[in-house]
């Protein structure tokens, strides 16, 4: 948007008071341009410590073809503070012509610090400031209904601090300018909308009350999203388990062909993986949906612990059995490293896929859409793009756990050293697990399987894949391990460097002659024969589903 041409477009005679709005959409309307035209330009000027303007994006801005005069006026005439989805940031101009004056309003979307690329919506509102603040005001304001009850606030009083409690986040940044902390700052804007009732807030508090009863809440928020994500993810990998159970193909173990396996096992194995991951994010959302209100060092000194108590059952949080100055940060490093563990499973799938995806393998491979692109350089290419993603992601993940757990030894009874750290993983590690779980949900459900190509791979190396089930054989018609061992290894090396056929060699060898059929040595190369426990492992896995 060019801000200054928008300006001289506005230069010209208008009548007033008059409303205009332009608008830009770019990344889901982020940014506008609105303005009102007045005619004392000093007016405002001298209105704007009783800030007349207390919200961030006009939730009020019309579509095309609707006036928008009142909807916008209304807003700003009653002085309402604006509820927003995503939060959003105000700049202010005021512009003094010859007859009247314009005041434009310069809105853009300020979300998570995490890069959009990243971000999905969901995730996205849970870790914006305005949210961040919604909560702080909750908590406050039931801690002024638990004093209420207790009998150290009037009725009337709280009725009146409910009523006219709210925030005005610019109004929050232009404060902790000069205070340096974003709590106090957050109270003083409070308190401008509640006036002298504003005593009565954080009565008993220290900031940590509100700030860990907040994260708690906020990461409650985000386990439940996840946990979404992972019965999702769960979903897709149980109908591709069941699509290919069949499906023959090689298991390979150090890279190297080892015996038949189906990739509907391959898809169980996540599947059972995933279900552990389920139970674990289950019990980091309880690990750290605990909040306190104890005070300065976690004595409840200035309020009693029915306080805790009450603000933590209506948050649907447990009170800490005992704090310092904050919750201990074990409970969040319980919950970093149970992310860090879905990441790395993210990321073993990942592997396992871009290893299939190989030109030389080529057994799966991630959905090409129509118009993609492989490389700038060369139009033939199709590469695994998604799950390379996802494993770079993971790495960022794991790193989040590192910090969280360095957060836990803190000094006495709180230093602020944790602050800074958890303001960066909260969000970025929650975000991009949210985004890692529903990105390989989708490239496992669009994922194009080649069973063909698997058919070819377990034939490639000449039969050797069943060298197990030949030995087993000797070993039961009486040779020693050591002697069939060696008996098949024989045979098997020459597959291997001159690239002959293991069951010709075999069924060649006077040793082999002796104690196995040509009938015996077909049905041991029959790769069938290694599926017969596949119903009892999906019983396992999926019950009887």
């Amino acid at each position: 948007m060019h801000l200054n041409q928008r300006i001289v477009n506005l230069s010209t005679p208008l009548t007033h008071p008059q409303f205009f709005v332009l608008t830009e959409d770019l990344a889901h309307e982020s940014q506008a341009l609105f303005g009102l035209i007045i005619d004392d330009g000093e007016a405002f000027r001298r209105s704007q410590n009783e800030r007349i303007l207390k919200y961030q994006r006009p939730a009020c801005l019309p579509k095309a073809g609707v006036d928008p005069k009142m909807s916008l006026k209304t807003h700003l005439q009653r002085r309402q503070f604006v509820p927003l989805k995503c939060q959003y940031s105000t700049t202010r101009f005021l512009l003094t012509f010859q007859h009247y004056s314009v005041i434009l309003f310069y809105t853009f979307h300020k979300g998570p610090e995490m890069i959009p690329r990243y971000t999905r919506q969901e995730m996205e509102k849970i870790w914006t400031d305005q949210r961040k603040f919604e909560t702080w005001l909750q908590i406050e304001l039931l801690v002024c209904e638990a004093l209420a009850q207790l009998g150290e606030i009037p009725a009337e009083a709280l009725r009146e601090i409910k009523e006219k409690a709210s925030f005005d986040i610019h109004r929050i940044d232009e404060i902790e300018k000069v205070t340096k902390h974003d709590v106090l700052a957050f109270l003083t804007s409070v308190g401008e909308f509640i006036g002298p009732l504003s005593r009565f807030l954080h009565y008993g508090l220290t900031s940590s009350d509100i700030l860990d009863t907040s994260l708690a809440l906020l990461l409650k928020e985000a386990s439940e999203l996840i946990l979404q994500d992972i019965r999702r993810l769960l979903e897709v990998l149980k109908k591709k388990a069941f699509q290919y159970k069949d499906t023959l193909m090689i298991g390979r173990s150090h890279g190297i062909h080892a015996e038949p396996i189906t990739f509907g096992l391959k898809m169980t194995l996540w599947y059972d993986e995933m279900k552990r991951n389920l139970v674990r994010m289950e019990r980091a959302k309880e690990a750290v949906s605990v909040g306190k209100i104890s005070g300065a060092v976690g004595t409840f000194a200035h309020i009693p612990p029915f306080i805790e108590e009450f603000v933590c059952e209506k948050l649907g949080l447990k009170p800490a059995p005992i704090s310092t100055q904050i919750v201990q940060r074990d409970h969040h490093a319980e919950f970093f490293t149970t992310l860090a563990i879905i990441a790395s499973s993210i990321e073993k799938f990942s592997v396992e896929l871009r290893h299939l995806q190989r030109t030389e393998v080529l057994e799966a491979e991630e959905f090409f859409s129509k118009g993609q692109k492989g490389s700038s350089a060369m139009p033939h290419k199709r590469n695994p793009i998604s799950s390379e993603n996802l494993s770079g992601l993971a790495r960022l993940v794991r790193s989040y756990s590192f910090a969280a757990l360095e957060n836990i030894p803190l000094w006495h009874e709180r230093d602020i050293s944790h602050s800074s750290v958890e303001r960066v993983i909260a969000p970025d590690a929650t975000i991009l697990i949210d985004y890692m779980l529903n990105r390989l949900a989708s490239l496992i459900e669009n994922l194009i399987v080649y069973p063909e190509n698997m058919k070819a791979n377990l034939e490639k190396m000449g039969g050797l894949i069943f060298s197990e089930s030949i030995l087993l054989h000797l070993t039961q018609k009486g040779l020693s391990r050591e002697e069939a061992y060696g008996v098949v290894q024989r045979s098997a090396m020459r597959v291997w460097e001159k690239g002959e056929e293991f069951k010709t060699l075999l069924s060649q060898d006077e040793a082999i002659k002796r104690l196995a059929t040509q009938k015996e040595l077909d049905a041991l190369f029959d790769a069938r024969t290694h599926l017969k426990h596949i119903d009892a492992i999906f019983r396992r896995v999926f019950g009887d589903a």
